[in-house]
C-alpha cells in the first residue's frame, strides 16, 4: 500500500519538465538540419557491435477531437488524405533504411498518434507488411499499438496481430459520463470491456490502459468508481496521467472551462486515492505515471535496474537507438535528437525532394550527456551512485553538482530522498516527485536558460 502525504505533494507541485529527453524538446533548434541528421545516421551505422533499434511511427489522424488531448494530431475523415500519408511514410522508410546496417535488429516497434487504428484494417496490414519487409525484426520484438475502442472493429485487431503486434495501449481516461461529455470522449464501460475481451481472445501479450486525473467535473469520489472498474478489468499496465492544461500550446483546450476543473486539493485527493488503490490491488508503482503487475517486464526491469526512459515513456530497451518516422516524431541516438517536420505539406515536400523530413534537433554537449545520464538514472533507478558517475565521466560529483546537491537539503528534510555514503536514494514518497528531484540536476534550469512553460509536476 502506497500512503501519500498530500501536504508534501502540495508543497512541491510546480511546473517542470517530464524528462522524456534531456535536453528537453524546447531546446531543439532549427540550425540542426536534415544533413546533420543523415550524417549521424551514416556515422552510427558503421563498425561492429551496433546497438539494436527501436522504431516509432506517428499516425496523427483521429475521428474526433478529445478536448484534453496534448498530442500532435489531425481530425479528418478524408480517406485519401490518410492513404497519401501512408504512402509518404513508406517514402521515409525507404530513405532511411538504405543507410541502416543490415545486421541491426528491431527489438521495439510502436505506432502512436493520433489514433493508429483510424487506419482501416487493410491499411494496417499494408503498412505493417511494408515495415516488416524493410527491417529485420527480432523474434521477440516488442510491438505495441495505441487503439481507440470507439471506432474499432475486431478486424482492426486481427490486422494488428497479422502485422506482428503483441501489445495494445488504450485510452480510458474516466468512465464517468459527465466527465466524458465535458472532454468530448464518449466511451462506455461495456465498449471498453468488449474490446479488451477481443484483445485477450486474439492473444496479445500485454494490455495498457490510460487514465487521466484533473479533468472537468472529476472528484475523488466519482473517479474511485473508474479505478475500481479498471482494477476489475485487470490490465497488465496502467498509466495514470495528470491532465496537462496548456491552452497556450493546445488551443482547443480553451473549450474546457477553468472553473470546471477540480481545485488543486481535490486533484491531489484523486491522485492519492488512485495511487493507494492501485498499489493496494497489487500493482507496482514504476515511477511518474506508470503502474504494472509484479511479473510485468517493466517491474522486472525496475527491480534489475534496467529501466529506461524516452519519448514513449518508460522502456525496457535502454540500449536501443530510436528512429522515428512521421510528422513531429522524434529520433534519439548517439549524441543527437532530431524532430520531424510538423505540417503535412512540408513533410510531403521534403520527401518529394528526396530528403529526410527533419525540422529541428540538437547535438548533445559533454555536459548534456552527463546530466542526461544522471537524470535518467534518477527517473528509472530512483538512486544514484556518485562514484559510478565519476568513473564514467571523469568528474568530481560534489563539485560539479554543487548547486543541485545544496537544493536537495529541503527534500532530505521532508524524507523524499537520502544521501549516505555518496549514494542518493529516492524514497517511496519521493518517487511521486521525481521530476522535482531531477530538476536539481538540470543544467538549463541551473543556468536560467530554460524559459519554456511546462505542465505541473503533480
Amino acid at each position: 500500500m502506497f500512503d501519500i502525504d498530500i501536504a508534501l505533494i502540495k508543497k512541491y507541485d510546480k511546473p517542470g519538465p517530464r524528462y522524456t529527453s534531456y535536453p528537453t524538446a524546447p531546446h531543439f533548434n532549427e540550425s540542426f538540419t536534415h544533413e546533420n541528421y543523415l550524417d549521424e545516421v551514416i556515422k552510427t551505422n558503421q563498425g561492429q557491435g551496433l546497438p539494436d533499434l527501436s522504431l516509432y511511427f506517428h499516425l496523427p489522424f483521429c475521428d474526433t477531437l478529445c478536448y484534453f488531448c496534448g498530442c500532435n494530431m489531425i481530425v479528418t475523415s478524408n480517406r485519401e488524405r490518410i492513404k497519401r500519408y501512408i504512402d509518404y511514410l513508406k517514402c521515409e522508410i525507404d530513405l532511411l533504411r538504405r543507410h541502416i546496417a543490415s545486421e541491426r535488429k528491431i527489438v521495439q516497434l510502436h505506432w502512436g498518434g493520433g489514433t493508429p487504428t483510424h487506419l482501416n484494417p487493410d491499411e494496417i496490414v499494408d503498412l505493417s507488411s511494408y515495415i516488416n519487409a524493410g527491417f529485420d525484426l527480432h523474434a521477440d520484438v516488442e510491438a505495441g499499438c495505441e487503439i481507440d475502442p470507439r471506432e474499432l472493429t475486431k478486424d482492426h485487431l486481427i490486422a494488428l496481430r497479422k502485422g506482428g503486434f503483441n501489445r495494445i495501449s488504450m485510452g480510458v481516461q474516466d468512465f464517468n459520463e459527465k466527465v466524458q461529455k465535458a472532454v468530448n470522449r464518449i466511451q462506455p464501460e461495456d465498449l471498453t470491456r468488449k474490446v479488451i475481451d477481443w484483445v485477450r481472445e486474439l492473444g496479445f501479450d500485454s494490455i495498457n490502459l490510460d487514465l487521466m486525473y484533473g479533468l472537468p467535473f472529476q472528484s475523488a469520489k466519482t473517479f474511485e468508481k473508474t479505478v475500481d472498474t479498471i482494477i476489475d478489468v485487470d490490465p497488465d499496465r496502467i498509466a495514470l496521467f495528470n491532465f496537462a492544461y496548456v491552452p497556450w500550446m493546445k488551443k482547443h483546450q480553451k473549450v474546457i472551462r477553468l472553473q470546471d476543473l477540480p481545485v488543486p486539493e481535490e486533484k491531489l485527493d484523486i491522485l492519492k486515492m488512485s495511487t493507494e488503490k492501485l498499489t493496494g490491488a497489487g500493482y507496482v508503482f514504476i515511477g511518474m505515471d506508470h503502474f504494472a503487475k509484479p511479473d510485468d517486464e517493466l517491474t522486472l526491469a525496475l527491480n534489475e535496474k534496467k529501466l529506461y526512459r524516452n519519448f514513449q515513456g518508460y522502456s525496457t530497451h535502454a540500449g536501443a537507438d530510436v528512429y522515428a518516422m512521421g510528422i513531429t516524431s522524434i529520433s534519439q541516438f548517439g549524441r543527437i535528437y532530431a524532430q520531424n517536420i510538423r505540417k503535412e505539406k512540408e513533410y510531403h515536400a521534403a520527401l518529394d525532394g528526396g530528403i529526410l523530413p527533419i525540422a529541428k534537433g540538437c547535438y548533445l554537449s559533454d555536459d548534456d550527456l552527463l546530466r542526461r545520464r544522471v537524470i535518467t538514472k534518477l527517473m528509472c533507478d530512483f538512486e544514484l551512485d556518485f562514484a559510478s558517475i565519476e568513473k564514467e565521466f571523469d568528474i568530481d560529483f560534489e563539485t560539479y553538482f554543487d548547486w543541485g546537491l545544496n537544493n536537495l537539503n529541503a527534500m532530505m528534510a521532508d524524507n523524499l530522498l537520502s544521501v549516505e555514503n555518496r549514494m542518493l536514494k529516492v524514497t517511496r514518497m519521493g518517487r511521486l516527485l521525481i521530476r522535482n528531484i531531477a530538476m536539481n540536476f538540470d543544467g538549463y534550469i541551473e543556468r536560467k536558460e530554460d524559459s519554456a512553460r511546462y505542465s505541473r509536476t503533480v
